[in-house]
């Protein structure tokens, strides 16, 4: 997954037109026929094609040249421009209905049309119009597949940093059973414990823990599906996510009673449920983390439309310690960390931030000295509404 929509790549918004002929006369017509209608370049050879297309890659659109030329002919340009310059739609212009030329136009160049010599004006302008429309289409395609590999790019790191606390824990786990192994006496496993059932509920906790880790791989999967162009990402509700939220992480202890939500109003998200659910997972287990060891736990999950920004909104708030001021600002633009001592690396919202910017959505930090954090993730409004959740509390 990608930030805002990546910049359009090199030429996609072109719409020069390079003519390339050896003869002056030749330039000069192709430019003051059609320079009504397109931006029009010329060379004379080339060598001042190769040039020009190095200072004006990003406005040239269209190739067009001639075939026989001093030195070195249109086909070696071509062949240049296929290699170097790919986004270009070239054309070749030719007098000479030389079979060979013809077959290693297409199959060498992999020219878009080849226009016989001399130029009918209004055949070479349809011509024109024809190839930046595929210029056009072909920019498209290019900034939608490179749309998806960096959302597979960001889906692939969000879900390498999700994955790494719940198996963390389990080596954990599993170091402290293998540091409490005693040999066996005839045959029989032995473990010792510091309380009753503490190796069952290490053996428990590994299990959530790896069930969640199988969620989210399952949820990425999703993603690659509906990332492949025959792939449809469905709409979810706010409420939905939630309740996989509620039912699917992997809350330690008795986590789970500190999590209260409120539904006033349940509202469609855009698509990317994984990316939503794995945005929510990261939220929560920030809370979570800081919540530890303070007086009365609360961490409070509120879905509903804020009047102020017009917005549909989730917020995740915690009755924490809150966090550092010189820190807040800096904290889902770069990674930050409020848990270096503890292995925090401080990408979380950095990602989290990529993922909402791509779906068009905000994310807000506050945090008042010592009273909490709250964190708001903005969505611009479906037109239909949902009715409130029954079992929403």
């Amino acid at each position: 997954m990608s930030e805002l929509l990546l910049p359009p790549p090199i030429a996609a918004t072109a719409c020069t037109i390079l003519y390339v002929d050896d003869e002056p006369q030749s330039c000069k017509w192709f430019a003051r026929s059609l320079a009504d209608e397109f931006t029009i370049l010329t060379a004379t050879s080339v060598d001042a094609a190769l040039a020009l297309l190095r200072a004006h890659a990003s406005e040239v659109a269209v190739l067009v040249t001639d075939y026989r030329m001093p030195e070195r002919n249109g086909l070696d340009l071509l062949d240049v421009a296929l290699r170097e310059h790919r986004h270009l739609v070239r054309l070749l212009a030719t007098g000479y209905a030389e079979k060979a030329v013809a077959i290693a136009a297409v199959n060498v160049a992999q020219v878009f049309r080849i226009l016989e010599k001399p130029l009918d004006a209004e055949a070479t302008r349809q011509a024109l119009r024809d190839a930046l429309a595929l210029h056009r289409q072909q920019a498209l395609q290019r900034l939608v597949h490179e749309n998806r590999v960096t959302a597979m790019h960001d889906t692939l790191g969000f879900l390498a940093h999700e994955l790494a606390t719940p198996l963390s824990t389990v080596r954990g786990y599993m170091d402290a059973l293998q540091a409490r192994h005693i040999a066996p006496e005839s045959g029989v496993a032995r473990f010792s414990e510091s309380g009753a059932g503490e190796v069952l509920a290490a053996l428990a906790a590994s299990e959530r823990q790896a069930a969640y880790c199988q969620s989210l791989v399952s949820r990425f999967v999703q993603s690659a599906r509906d990332a492949d162009p025959g792939g449809v990402a469905s709409q979810v509700a706010a409420s939905s996510l939630l309740k996989s939220l509620l039912d699917g992480y992997p809350f330690a202890g008795d986590q789970r009673a500190w999590v209260h939500t409120q539904l006033d109003a349940d509202f469609v998200l855009p698509g990317k449920r994984d990316l939503l659910y794995l945005v929510l997972c990261t939220l929560t287990k920030n809370a979570l983390q800081a919540l530890q060891g303070r007086p009365d736990p609360q961490l409070q999950i509120w879905l509903g439309h804020d009047p102020a920004s017009q917005r549909d909104c989730i917020r995740v708030s915690d009755n924490g310690p809150g966090i550092a001021p010189e820190l807040l600002a800096r904290l889902s633009l770069e990674p930050t960390t409020t848990r270096a001592t503890s292995g925090g690396h401080g990408m979380g919202l950095v990602l989290c931030r990529r993922v909402l910017q791509s779906l068009g959505a905000s994310m807000v930090l506050a945090s008042p000295p010592g009273q909490g954090t709250c964190v708001s993730l903005y969505f611009k409004p479906f037109p239909a509404r949902l009715a409130p959740h029954p079992d929403a509390a």
